[in-house]
């Protein structure tokens, strides 16, 4: 008998395992092997976006200059891009990006403005020379992952 509920059990953990595998949102692929993250559903709703480093805002005086340079190329491509409004109080924001530029990495993260910032990021992506503001790939893959997640709405 507790082998018969045994097999039971585990017959219905491993269909529940393969249906949220199924189920999960597949990550682009893009150069190189590497693949863009799914954007997370909860937030393509969303509206409002505040940019800010994960060192503070543009308006600290003790932020790095590559810092205060990335979140001004986010938020120039995010005006560009039209698909969210730009606010400048983060309590004012359906989304939170949260940026970081290092000679070695940088760094564009998404989060939920409503839990930001306890709240563990819904999306990111790291690459060298990724917000630059000439050209920032990490912003055009979070374009592009946005675009694929309400291509389905």
């Amino acid at each position: 008998m507790k082998t018969k509920i045994s097999s039971v059990v585990i017959l219905a953990l491993m269909l529940l395992v393969a249906t949220f595998a199924l189920a999960a949102p597949k990550a682009l692929k893009v150069n190189a092997g590497q693949s863009i993250p799914a954007f997370p559903g909860t937030l393509v709703n969303a509206r409002y976006v505040y940019v800010t480093s994960y060192d503070g805002d543009q308006f600290n005086p003790d932020l790095l200059p590559e810092d205060r340079q990335a979140i001004a190329t986010v938020q120039d491509a995010m005006q560009k891009w039209g698909k969210f409004t730009l606010v400048y109080e983060p309590g004012k924001a359906d989304i939170v990006l949260m940026v970081m530029s290092r000679p070695s990495e940088d760094v564009l993260a998404v989060y939920d403005a409503h839990g930001w910032p306890e709240n563990q990021y819904l999306w990111r992506m790291m690459g060298r020379g990724g917000l630059q503001p000439s050209e920032s790939p990490l912003v055009t893959n979070l374009e592009k992952a946005f675009d694929r997640a309400t291509a389905g709405k």
